[in-house]
């Protein structure tokens, strides 16, 4: 079959702009940020982003256009040996398990959309609501409309479906941020949000602190998923690399900071007083135990019509994110399989969204509703439900292993001159470079020792209770 592709550079930075921009940046960066640092925070996740992101982006992204290859095939087209074809299956297994549990929470996100739209904001406020929403029977209402929606998307393929979606999805989702941010600020004691979120505190950059906003860049970009050597298989030859990462890194940036400039001013606009930690970091905690309450809070000077639409505004919001996220996490697996049996992608979305419905539906029982389910294994001190466990092996764990074989694998297996030959295909000035030079140095020194570094401590403090570093 002839290989899809974006129809143009900015199909691919949307597309790639959907699955960076994600829950994480939107709701949990701006409480981290203001809790640790400020704008210091702000600045040290911005370098991060492009010292240490930006070369590992560009190698998947490479690495996928050169192939021509899904992560599978494409370590196992240059690899040429069982050890770099096992490394391939960990960069399809783990966004398809990743999928599972994501999956669950789009749809945790749309059943408050949908209630918000509904006019519910009282039984969303209310102190159990998330508890009894989760392990109710509507959920299951709520996960065909999301699984309907991202298969349509996907069925649609990369022009179609992907590209489409992303360029209707991204630009609305800025559209929205934007005109959010531009209504928080209009509240009372939203500056005090402006305050803690942009003022630097540099003595609150601990060493806890920069590893939280080094994992913070590398999850939100989506790196080490196979995404982006997915989407790089689809781009075209002529494309500039740099330009696009360039892009995509500068736009998750900009989203964080807008977030910033919504999320804490919101909070202090609903209570002035309030004390930053008493604000979760999780976003699970901000988007479905608190932020509700302030949109209850803001029927006092709007009215409840008034509240529900803004919260439902926010919900669709963040809604998108997560579908933007979910489909480009979904594709990976899909392309996989459509590379390697030469299956059509619809038979390919059959096969892998059944067997991915089944495990998010006990992923969404695993909160109470199963006991097996609920408290499937314990470690490190603590009893772990199955959403638990997928969450620990296959996002916290695996991505800092699986970008540290990536690294490892680009400089020292298809070696730097193919990766420089790769880059310059679109970019003329590329070759000797500033760039050039601190590409290949990054990727085959310290970049690749800073992930086997989280990767480890990762293992230590999840599985046997100890933090090495902190």
């Amino acid at each position: 079959m002839k290989r899809e592709q974006f129809s143009s550079s900015l199909g691919f930075v949307l597309a790639a702009a959907g699955s960076a921009v994600g829950i994480g940046n939107l709701v949990a960066f701006p409480v981290m940020a203001s809790k640790n640092g400020g704008a210091a925070f702000l600045i040290m996740y911005a370098f991060f982003v492009f010292f240490i992101c930006l070369p590992v982006m560009l190698a998947e992204m490479s690495l996928g256009r050169h192939t021509r290859q899904n992560p599978l095939g494409a370590y196992t087209e240059i690899g040429q040996n069982r050890a770099w074809r096992t490394v391939g299956w960990m960069s399809v297994i783990t966004p398809f398990m990743i999928g599972v549990f994501y999956l669950v929470i789009t749809v945790w996100i749309f059943g408050y959309l949908a209630k918000s739209v509904m006019g519910q904001l009282n039984e969303l406020a209310a102190p159990d609501s998330f508890g009894v929403f989760i392990n109710s029977n509507e959920l299951f209402i709520y996960m065909a409309v999301v699984i309907g929606l991202t298969f349509l998307i996907l069925q649609g393929g990369v022009k179609q479906g992907i590209e489409k979606a992303s360029r209707i999805l991204m630009p609305m989702l800025f559209i929205m941020l934007i005109a959010l941010v531009i209504y928080v600020m209009t509240l009372d004691n939203a500056m005090l949000g402006v305050k803690f979120f942009l003022i630097p505190e540099f003595d609150k950059l601990t060493g806890k602190v920069l590893n939280g906003a080094l994992a913070q860049a590398f999850f939100s970009l989506s790196l080490a998923m196979g995404i982006l050597i997915t989407y790089g298989s689809y781009i075209q030859k002529n494309n500039n690399i740099v330009h696009a990462g360039k892009m995509v890194a500068g736009l998750s940036v900009l989203v964080a900071c807008c977030s910033g400039l919504l999320i804490l001013p919101a909070v202090f606009s609903f209570n002035p007083d309030i004390q930053l930690s008493e604000l979760s970091e999780s976003s699970i905690g901000m988007i479905f135990m608190f932020l509700p309450k302030i949109f209850l809070a803001l029927q006092a000077d709007i009215g409840y019509f008034g509240a529900s639409f803004i919260a439902s505004f926010f919900f669709l919001l963040v809604f998108f994110a997560a579908l933007t996220s979910l489909v480009s996490i979904i594709e990976v697996p899909v392309c996989s399989l459509m590379d390697g049996k030469g299956v059509s992608r619809r038979a390919a979305l059959y096969t892998l969204g059944g067997a991915m419905i089944v495990l998010s539906v006990i992923s969404a029982l695993s909160f109470g509703r199963v006991e097996l389910f609920s408290n499937l294994l314990s470690y490190g001190g603590l009893d772990k439900s199955f959403f638990d466990v997928v969450y620990d092996i296959f996002y916290e764990t695996i991505l800092p292993l699986n970008g540290f074989l990536l690294c490892l694998f680009v400089i020292y297996r298809w070696k730097k001159h193919n990766l420089d030959a790769e880059i310059s295909q679109g970019n003329s000035t590329f070759a000797g470079s500033v760039l050039q030079k601190y590409v290949n140095f990054s990727l085959g020194t310290f970049i690749p020792l800073i992930l086997a570094v989280i990767f480890v401590n990762t293992v230590s403090t999840i599985f046997f209770g100890k933090n090495l570093l902190f």
